[in-house]
């Protein structure tokens, strides 16, 4: 499954719970700008994998992706 959780935009507060949560039960987080999301996920402890996603790597990863979300892992972008 592939969740779409948008970040805070300033302040770290500006999330949601149900963010949270998807955040802490995913098995790998893309991200397009990793320093910025690993600054979210230390600030609320969250431990995941984190992986660069952005357009001069997509074209790398979207295979990789496609085969993992097929074999019911769960991602987030």
């Amino acid at each position: 499954m592939l969740y779409l959780v948008p970040t805070p935009i300033g302040n770290l507060k500006d999330i949601t719970l149900r963010a949270l949560e998807v955040l802490k039960e995913v098995d790998v987080i893309l991200a397009e700008d990793t320093r910025t999301t690993s600054h979210l996920l230390n600030h609320y402890q969250v431990s995941r994998p984190l992986t660069p996603y952005h357009q001069h790597n997509e074209h790398k990863i979207v295979e990789h992706l496609v085969q993992q979300l097929a074999a019911g892992k769960k991602w987030l972008w």
